[in-house]
Parts: structure tokens; sequence; C-alpha cells
């Protein structure tokens, strides 16, 4: 019984040092010194190291150990030039140190290993001292050791670190590759679902407005007098355009990505006069905007004007709706503007995004929406965008 105790209470110690070693290693690979703070602290050992043992050398000898100190500066840069200049110090003063640091280095950022085998040679006779006079046979045998491990142990922790550096770059490397693999697999999994969407539009929304249309032409045929085949008229144009839009869109969603082409054709300033024909509003145009204005800049005029009057066949019937569009100071200004209604308005469903779409795509674009009542009961939207500095067109 008692030596099962013992057993689990040398278990339980055996695991709980386990867990403080692995938590302070985990804490030291989180919190590395910087580089600097490391060549600092290699520098002052090298110097200790020079100076403990500067009793009885010569100038000549404390030079050159102080020499090899000061090399360790380079090791970064030069750790072949850092390493030559602590070998005099090496043989003739007092640079251990500052010899092995520089040979850790050599073996942590150096890949030819001819140069590698050089300088562990020279510090393996550096530090025997095999150049000075005779020893006995037990002298020769203690220094070879030391100055094998001395030799061997700094360079063996400098490939060391070098393989360790190489493994963690091809582990980022992997990583990288199972992100862009995942980042594949999941266009692969969009483009899918884009196909699908376009398949549902296609076969569910275009045939329900395509009824709309077939409807509204036979409202056109049979109308009762002229204002309810203009209405039919009306509906049956906006389903027309609806329908290529919708076509267009779906052709957009089948490509494959879906990001490398845009509906076509686009909106431009051209098509504006059949907007406003087929909005059949009371609307009165003055518009001067050069056709040469950058295709978003059109595309958002367009988008602009379409909104506007959408709003005033909603909230605003029978009101008479003035557009305006001038180029002033280098800044694109186009308004409409619409008196009250003239009828009761019409209850129609609607997303309440619009204006927050035109303030987003204006905002894109590095212009800004306005929008307010007017003094006389009616409301005026206003949008302003740059002419120059525009973003690239998607």
């Amino acid at each position: 019984m008692p030596e099962s105790r013992v057993r689990r209470v040398l278990g339980a110690t055996d695991r709980r040092l386990d867990t403080v070693v692995d938590g302070g290693f985990r804490w030291i690979r989180g919190h590395q010194p910087p580089w600097w703070l490391v060549d600092a602290f290699f520098v002052a050992a090298a110097v200790g190291d020079a100076v403990l043992d500067i009793s009885g050398a010569t100038d000549f000898e404390t030079a050159m150990s102080l020499l090899a100190a000061a090399a360790l500066v380079l090791r970064r840069r030069l750790p072949v030039t850092a390493f030559a200049l602590t070998v005099p110090g090496l043989f003739v003063g007092s640079a251990v140190v500052a010899s092995v640091v520089a040979l850790f280095t050599i073996g942590q950022r150096t890949d030819r290993r001819w140069l590698m085998l050089l300088a562990a040679v020279v510090e393996f006779v550096g530090f025997g001292g095999f150049v000075g006079p005779p020893q006995n046979l037990e002298d020769v045998i203690v220094s070879i050791i030391y100055a094998l491990i001395f030799a061997l142990g700094p360079l063996s922790i400098g490939l060391l670190a070098q393989t360790r550096q190489r493994l963690t770059e091809r582990l980022a490397e992997r990583d990288s590759a199972r992100a862009e693999e995942r980042r594949q697999a999941a266009e692969v999994a969009l483009s899918r679902e884009r196909a699908l969407l376009a398949r549902e539009m296609h076969d569910v929304v275009s045939h329900q407005v395509t009824l709309i249309a077939v409807q509204a032409g036979g409202m056109q045929m049979a109308g009762r007098d002229e204002a309810e085949r203009g209405f039919a008229r009306t509906i049956r144009q906006l389903c027309v355009v609806t329908l290529q839009e919708l076509r267009e869109m779906v052709q957009v969603l089948r490509a494959a990505g879906g990001t490398d082409r845009e509906i076509a054709p686009q909106p431009v300033l051209a098509d504006l006069d059949r907007l406003v024909t087929a909005a059949g509003l009371d609307t009165t145009t003055a518009v001067d905007l050069p056709a040469t204005l950058a295709q978003p800049v059109q595309r958002a005029v367009y988008r602009f004007v379409q909104e506007a009057l959408t709003n005033v066949r909603k909230h605003a019937p029978g009101a008479a709706v003035h557009v305006s569009g001038e180029v002033v100071g280098g800044v694109v200004t186009v308004r409409v503007v619409n008196g009250p209604a003239a009828s009761d308005r019409l209850e129609l469903p609607g997303s309440g995004l619009g204006l927050i779409g035109l303030g987003e795509r204006a905002s894109l674009l590095g212009g800004r929406l306005e929008s307010g009542p007017t003094p006389d009961g009616g409301f005026a939207l206003s949008l302003r965008l740059p002419v120059e500095h525009l973003p690239p067109t998607s």
C-alpha cells in the first residue's frame, strides 16, 4: 500500500513537472527577445571572457581577445568574417566564448558544408592548444575531448537551429497551400450555388415576369380607354426590360468565378431619355453631362435617376418631376425634384433600401447623396460625384 501511494505521488509530481516545463518552453517561444538584445548578451559574455583572463596577458593578446568580442557584432550579416576575426584571439588570447558563438552562427546561417568543417577544425585546433609547447598524454586526451565538445557542439546546435527554421518555413508554406486549397474549394462551392441560383431565377422568376408581360399585353389590347392601355403598355415595357436584365444577370451567375465579367450592356447617359420616357411621369429634363464621363459615373447617374423615378411613382403619383445634371468645378451634380402628389399614394411593396444602396454607390465613387423634402411638399434627391480620381472599375 505505501509503495502504490509513493508511485502515485511520484507520477503526479512527474506530470506536474512536465506541465511546468512545457509551460515554460511555450512562454519562451512566445516571448523571444529581440535580436539586438541577444547579440548584446553574446558580446558582453565575450568581453567578460577576455577581461577575466586579462591578468598576465600581453597588450597584443588583450587586443586580439577584445577584437574577437567586437567581431560578434558582424555575425548575422557576415558570419564567416566574424568567425575569422575570432581566430587570432582563440590562438593567442582568450576568445573561447566569441569563437564558440561565431561557430554556432556559421552552422546556423551557412549552407556550405566544407566551410563548416573547416571552421570546426580551426576551433578544435585552437581550443585544444596543440600549437603550444608539448603536453603529456593525459593533458592531450583531456584537450582532445574538450576540443571536440567545443568544436562539434556549437556547430551541431547551429545546424539544428537552421533545420528548425527551414522546417518552420515549410510548415508555413504547407499551411498557405492548404489555405489556398480551402479558398479554391469555397470558390467551387460558390460557383455551384451561383449556378443553382441562376437556374432558379431562370425557371421561376423569369417565368412569372413573362406571365405578367403576357397579361399586360392582353390588357393593352382589351383596355377600355387610353389610360388603361397606357398603364398596360408601361407594365409590359418594364417586364421586357426586367427580363432582359434578368437574363444578363443569369449569364453572370453562370460564369465561372463570376468576377471577370460585368453585366452587359451597362446603362449609360444615352439611355436616360428612354428611362424617363418609360417611367410614364410628367418629367422635364435639363441634363447637360458629357458622354466622356467614366463608365462608373454614368452607371451611377443612371441608377440614381432610375431609383428616383421609381420612388416618385410609389410615393408621389401624378407629381411633376424635373431631372437636371451638370458638371461644375470637376463635380458631377444630378438632381431629381418632384412636386407634391397629384393623387392618392399607391401601396406598393418596397425594401426601403433603395436610397441606402444609392448612398453606398456614391460613397464608393468618392461622392455623396443628399435627400430631403422641398418647401412645396415635394421631395428632392441630389447626387454629387467627382469627375477625377475615381477608383478603377471592377
